[in-house]
């Protein structure tokens, strides 16, 4: 058997450049997954009714898959805090400290703190646009006819 020498051997492709540059097209799904999602779709009433039968006989994996797909787990929950209104952008470091204080008490979830920081994001930025769109009318109303193209 030939030793190698750590040097490219007659390889068929040089270092960085692959044997098929321009790779699957784009969407093409694996062999395995499209066979398996025929199989499900063509058995799918079958299946269906072995899982139900399940269900009704007492098999607690079968009745938790029907009511997992009767009745889906809930992603998140209403949650209720004093939180005060936003107008302005001042408003908007009052509101944080309300969620910041909510969280703390044990009232909101990190991640529904979040949530409702997000929330509190998405108004400041409305707030800054119209903020903007005033002052530029007001500018524009100062000096007309200078903006005109």
């Amino acid at each position: 058997m030939p030793e190698k020498s750590g040097k490219n051997q007659g390889t068929r492709f040089q270092k960085g450049q692959s044997g098929n540059p321009s790779g699957k097209p784009p969407g093409t799904r694996a062999r395995v997954t499209v066979l398996g999602e025929k199989i499900m779709q063509d058995n799918a009433d079958d299946i269906v009714k072995s899982v139900v039968e399940a269900a009704k006989n007492g098999d607690a994996c079968a009745m938790r898959l029907c009511v997992e797909r009767l009745i889906p787990v809930r992603k998140g929950r209403p949650v209720k805090f004093d939180l005060p209104a936003i107008e302005t952008p001042a408003d908007i470091a009052n509101a944080l400290g309300a969620v910041a204080g909510a969280m703390a008490e044990g009232e909101l979830t990190p991640d529904e703190a979040n949530a409702v920081a997000g929330v509190i994001e998405f108004r400041r930025r409305a707030i800054e646009t119209v903020e903007h769109e005033e002052r530029l009318r007001k500018l524009e109303e100062r000096r007309p006819g200078e903006n005109q193209y």
